[in-house]
């Protein structure tokens, strides 16, 4: 006779994966534009859109390799880092707004807690950037050594 609670669950999920993925990838295409790495949350978006719906899942990869491309961005450039933390706490206050009673255009509590959310994602893919960052330079100064003192060593003429 129809579909009972658990098909209406389906229905439900299916609802709220659909306007949370959506709303992710449409904020980080709003990215695209600034100095941040936009297709991490167009990545993020696409990710959860792909648990449900199969198209999502090609353009999935492109975005994943278009993130990594902006981590690394933002990982070797201080003013970018600093876009991007600048454009996160945009997204913050954009969603901290609403919650604590000043209106704005287009967003409601489901919208200010993404924004929110994206805001965050940003600022820990900026602290992440910066440390691989941070790994990448002290490989690349690291003093030859010896063999077994777990750093690079050279090999050079025999001696004799």
């Amino acid at each position: 006779m129809g579909s009972g609670p658990a098909g209406h669950n389906t229905v439900v999920k299916t609802v709220g994966i659909a306007i949370i993925g959506g709303l992710l990838t449409l904020a980080g295409i709003g990215l695209l534009v600034l100095p941040g790495p936009g297709f991490v949350l167009v990545a993020a978006g696409l990710a959860v859109l792909a648990t449900r719906f199969a198209w999502a899942r090609k353009p999935l990869d492109y975005a994943v390799d278009k993130a990594e491309e902006g981590v690394e961005q933002v990982g070797r450039s201080k003013w970018r880092a600093a876009g991007t933390v600048l454009a996160a706490l945009v997204l913050v206050a954009g969603g901290v707004l609403p919650l604590v009673g000043i209106e704005l255009p287009f967003v409601n509590t489901l919208s200010a807690v993404v924004l929110i959310v994206s805001g965050l994602v940003l600022v820990g893919t900026v602290v992440f950037a910066r440390r691989q960052q941070g790994v990448v330079e002290a490989r690349v100064h690291r003093p030859a050594g010896a063999p077994g003192e777990g750093g690079a060593y050279r090999v050079g003429p025999p001696e004799g």
